[in-house]
């Protein structure tokens, strides 16, 4: 029975996220014009904020692929070391306004949904940054499994200028 209060927790992690606003924190800008086709693909996770329901996670990656309805298949998965397995998890999501726009809202958990919002992306879609609907959630992303010092910077300082605390970004470990 101790499985339930397990689950429970992680059930609450996910409402929270995705029972929020799906639109961008004030003050955050997100990318526009945004080619949702040259988003498409896989991205490693270099680094994010701390949360619960990615806690243990490393080797992680997401993947983003077309739904016949316009939407866009996401699939993230990673190996938590704790536990010494791998997990993945289906979501979708839809733009939240003009396609366009990098603002988008995802759900994991049947009719709920929460912010995505694409904040940052360089002119080759090779590195981006991603936001939630608030400024507790960060991820930054990559087409590689590593980056450059430089790009690590540039990244950070868009985040820095939109208001969010870098210092506690936890890099993910990604093989090489």
């Amino acid at each position: 029975m101790r499985i339930l209060p397990a689950l429970a927790t992680l059930a609450a992690a996910f409402l929270v996220v995705a029972c929020s606003s799906p639109t961008p924190p004030p003050g955050v800008t997100v990318v526009s014009p945004f080619d949702v086709q040259r988003f498409m693909g896989n991205w490693y996770e270099i680094a994010r904020l701390d949360h619960r329901f990615e806690r243990n996670l490393q080797k992680v990656t997401a993947n983003y692929s077309p739904l016949d309805d316009g939407g866009i298949r996401v699939i993230n998965r990673g190996y938590n070391i704790e536990r010494g397995m791998w997990q993945e998890i289906k979501g979708k999501a839809y733009f939240t306004g003009s396609p366009d726009r990098g603002a988008l809202k995802v759900s994991f958990i049947g009719p709920f949904y929460g912010g995505y919002n694409v904040i940052a992306v360089d002119k080759d879609y090779r590195h981006t940054l991603i936001c939630g609907p608030d400024r507790n959630y960060l991820w930054l992303l990559s087409r590689t499994p590593t980056i450059s010092g430089e790009t690590k910077q540039q990244l950070l300082d868009v985040a820095i200028r939109q208001g969010f605390k870098v210092d506690d970004l936890i890099w993910v470990e990604q093989p090489h």
